[in-house]
């Protein structure tokens, strides 16, 4: 039977000058245009991420609302006029200063500022200058330490809102011996290693007593504490602390250094909030 005009025969052509179908399990070519539609979003998706990534980087809020400024100073040098072959002299410790919300440190020789130190909403209440360190209590009860190029730590000091506005921070920022820092509250001393702010011990103040941090001394390598009681001897209101905790007989010493504690064999209180030396 002949086949009809203007319809396809079995293997044949779908009619004069079509195209033949392709065969069975072969797939037809895609134009190359459309391949190029289709991958031009990822390519400009791939060529975008790094700039959008870097940009939502910087606008995340700083950690505890910090603003550390180094100005051009603080990577100056100082020349020395002795020789090279003898020993450079140790330079003076970096004045810091209060302004205002800030913390503000200057050269010691020339006076040049060198980093300014501000949190955001927070005012700084006392600071010390402590193994390369600035240490700052704020007015939230944040300690801080940073060296001037970065905010290393962050310690918060429990329950600071019931007695910080009417103490204030006078004394309770105290430099102990062997890089070591005593945070004096009217509860209890903490003692934190300047370098990584790890806690290394706390004292309790005894019962019915309570730490007073103005009131300390330095005697030697030894802090005294003043611990008025209501009802206690003179005697027992005044204790002595260091590095390694209370001044007691036959206290077990603790590897306050960074790295002693995995040295040989000066053992060590594995729970650092157990007390080194109870009250008498």
């Amino acid at each position: 039977m002949a086949a009809q005009p203007g319809r396809a025969t079995e293997g044949g052509d779908s009619g004069e000058g079509g195209e033949a179908p392709p065969a069975p399990g072969v797939t037809a070519p895609k134009p190359a245009a459309a391949t190029r539609s289709r991958l031009l979003p990822t390519f400009l998706a791939l060529l975008l991420a790094p700039p959008l990534l870097a940009i939502a980087h910087h606008a995340r809020p700083a950690p505890y609302g910090d603003h550390l400024t180094v100005h051009a100073a603080a990577h100056a040098r100082v020349g020395h006029a002795t020789a090279p072959e003898q020993p450079q002299p140790q330079p003076p410790p970096t004045p810091l200063r209060r302004r205002g919300a800030a913390i503000e440190a200057h050269h010691p020789v020339t006076g040049a500022p060198l980093w300014r130190y501000t949190r955001e909403g927070r005012r700084p209440l006392t600071s010390l200058h402590a193994r390369g360190e600035a240490i700052t209590l704020w007015d939230d009860g944040m300690v801080t330490a940073t060296d001037g190029r970065s905010v290393r730590w962050h310690r918060p000091l429990p329950a600071a809102g019931e007695w910080l506005p009417s103490h204030g921070g006078t004394g309770v920022l105290r430099a102990l011996g062997r890089g070591m820092l005593a945070v004096v509250t009217p509860d209890r001393v903490a003692a934190y290693r300047i370098a990584d702010g790890d806690l290394r011990w706390v004292l309790p103040a005894r019962e019915g007593c309570a730490f007073e941090p103005a009131r300390a001394v330095r005697h030697a390598k030894s802090l005294l504490l003043a611990q008025p009681c209501t009802h206690a001897a003179w005697t027992s209101q005044v204790i002595a602390v260091d590095d390694l905790g209370r001044i007691a007989p036959h206290r077990r010493p603790l590897g306050n250094e960074v790295g002693e504690e995995r040295g040989e064999p000066r053992p060590e209180h594995v729970n650092p909030e157990k007390v080194v030396a109870r009250p008498r």
